[in-house]
């Protein structure tokens, strides 16, 4: 049988044989070019048109604040907050508030007490004038009779005469250590009592002669601890001597007590109610021996 075979065997590419690729193209510069172009005019008619899908961030839009507002059926009567309740209340009316905190918890009145700055004399005698006023505004104008006078006055002169009576204790030794501070307190308040209404009837004139009566003591007090120490320098320096000696005499002599101790400590410029002198006539005073110069010395005992 007659076998037809071609004059060469098929060949079979290698395995290890590259692959044979199609002819390629020559691509020109400018096609390429112009391809890019066009693509790039494409993509920006796309991102014109739609702007979503464009890969860049969207602009993010201010972020306004929120307007609280409020409901209609919200708006409702109620009780103001405390900050503004406070700034509605004048000083008698905070005063008053918190007394009467203290009085029903006497822990927040001590705690009171220990924080609150101890009051100055400035302050004191300003408010014994503002009592003083209130008296004033309550005398009858013209000439009235004495008992008229007392019952129209009577109740704003109490207040001021327990004023003073409740102030004093305060700038007296030992809870006043300074004499001057001591000294200053008592010269402002006894000019207030000078100026208290003079009553022909003894009955009414109690009040003003139990004020001298107190005061007194108090000046007595101050005079006698102050020459226990430093011998009382500050009475005379201070002028303090020539002071209580001028209210003495605008009193009456009502300040009996005050000027005894003030002859006692040897600083009297004034003649004593007593008789005894005291003062530059009194050879042992302390003045007379810092003008001598012997104050201080030592004192001689037995018979030289």
């Amino acid at each position: 049988m007659n076998v037809l075979l071609s004059p060469q065997p098929p060949l079979f590419p290698h395995h290890h044989e590259a692959a044979r690729l199609s002819p390629t193209r020559s691509i020109s510069p400018y096609n390429t070019m112009a391809s890019k172009k066009r693509k790039a005019d494409e993509e920006g008619d796309e991102m014109s048109v739609s702007p979503q899908g464009s890969p860049a961030v969207p602009a993010r839009q201010l972020a306004r604040p929120s307007k609280k507002v409020r409901a209609a059926n919200d708006l409702s009567g109620r009780p103001i907050s405390l900050p503004r309740l406070l700034e509605t209340l004048d000083n008698t009316q905070l005063r008053s508030v918190l007394q009467r905190i203290c009085e029903r918890h006497p822990d927040i009145g001590q705690e009171v007490v220990d924080g609150a700055p101890r009051p100055s004399v400035a302050s004191t005698l300003q408010v014994l004038r503002d009592y003083q006023e209130r008296l004033r505004a309550a005398l009858p104008y013209g000439q009235s009779s004495s008992d008229y006078t007392y019952y129209r006055v009577r109740q704003p002169l109490v207040a001021l005469l327990e004023a003073i009576s409740d102030f004093t204790p305060q700038f007296l030794p030992p809870n006043e250590q300074q004499t001057n501070i001591s000294l200053q307190y008592l010269d402002g308040a006894t000019k207030i009592i000078h100026e208290l209404p003079d009553f022909e009837s003894q009955s009414y004139r109690h009040h003003k002669d139990s004020a001298y009566e107190e005061i007194s003591k108090a000046w007595a007090l101050v005079i006698s601890e102050a020459s226990k120490r430093g011998g009382g320098f500050l009475l005379h320096s201070g002028g303090w001597d020539q002071a209580l000696a001028k209210h003495n005499q605008q009193s009456g002599g009502k300040l009996g007590q005050a000027m005894n101790a003030m002859a006692a400590a040897g600083w009297s410029t004034g003649s004593n109610p007593s008789g005894s002198t005291g003062g530059h006539s009194d050879p042992n005073s302390i003045l007379n021996q810092l003008m001598n110069g012997t104050y201080g010395s030592p004192v001689r005992v037995g018979h030289f």
